[in-house]
């Protein structure tokens, strides 16, 4: 079971993704074109292009998660936009990103502490 607390580790990937690829396929998106280390524990998120499914990926202990939440109507409105290809989040943004579509309101980034 993944929990979200305040010190979940969460970047999110600002750019869509190809959600044709599975774990081994956005793993290597977070090493080569996130340049982290898909292993860390991190919370990896990724939206498809049409905004309309967001995909997690996390390494915990012995293995990978990959979560999918497909809306039914409607796009994910709350995306955070940005000039690099990823953003860190907060655990609360994005507990209201999945769970409150309705209302979800734009992210701003999160800086990371050095």
């Amino acid at each position: 079971m993944i929990h979200l607390t305040s010190n979940t580790s969460i970047l999110i990937a600002t750019q869509p993704a190809d959600f044709r690829q599975g774990i081994d396929g956005l793993a290597a998106v977070c090493q080569h074109k996130l340049e982290s280390n898909p292993r860390s524990g991190t919370l990896f998120v990724f939206i498809n292009r049409n905004k309309t499914m967001i995909r997690a990926l996390v390494y915990e202990k012995n293995g990978f998660w990959l979560m999918t939440k497909r809306l039914s109507k409607g796009k994910f409105s709350g995306w955070p936009s940005s000039n690099s290809i990823v953003s860190p989040m907060a655990a609360k943004h994005l507990r209201q990103l999945l769970h409150d579509i309705s209302s979800a309101k734009r992210v701003q980034p999160v800086a990371l502490n050095a």
